[in-house]
């Protein structure tokens, strides 16, 4: 599955982004999808997940509130609308996708994805 993620930029501190990944095949209504954002010299870390069919919706703590994950099947489209931007928030940012069953307690690792868009830099200027 190819992944094409954009809508990354420069937005300075409270504005907001919405994030795009475009999925080439008709995969978004089935798949477990996330997103993951990176910053140089540390591990990716998991953003937020929904699980096919929203049965489950995962975000990480400090984003709760501000980020919404969400998908256009029809468009075979996910994305990321991040408001209330922080400069903490600053991150190249990946989408990814699984066909795994996740759960609670996986959901959330990097390594139950196994496919991956090539990323968007997000900078939030204070």
């Amino acid at each position: 599955v190819q992944l094409q993620a954009s809508g990354g930029g420069l937005v300075q501190t409270g504005g907001s982004l919405r994030l795009s990944c475009a999925a080439a095949e008709r995969t978004t209504s089935t798949y477990t999808i996330a997103w993951f954002r990176q910053t140089p010299g540390k591990d990716r870390s998991f953003v937020a997940a929904t699980r096919s069919g929203g049965s489950l919706t995962v975000y990480t703590d400090s984003v709760k509130g501000r980020f919404t994950i969400s998908r256009d099947n029809a468009k075979n489209t996910v994305y990321l609308q991040m408001n209330s931007l922080k400069p903490e928030d600053t991150a190249v940012y990946f989408c990814a996708m699984t066909s795994r069953g996740l759960i609670l307690t996986t959901i959330r690792r990097r390594t139950e994805y196994n496919y991956w868009g090539q990323g968007t830099q997000v900078t939030v200027s204070s």
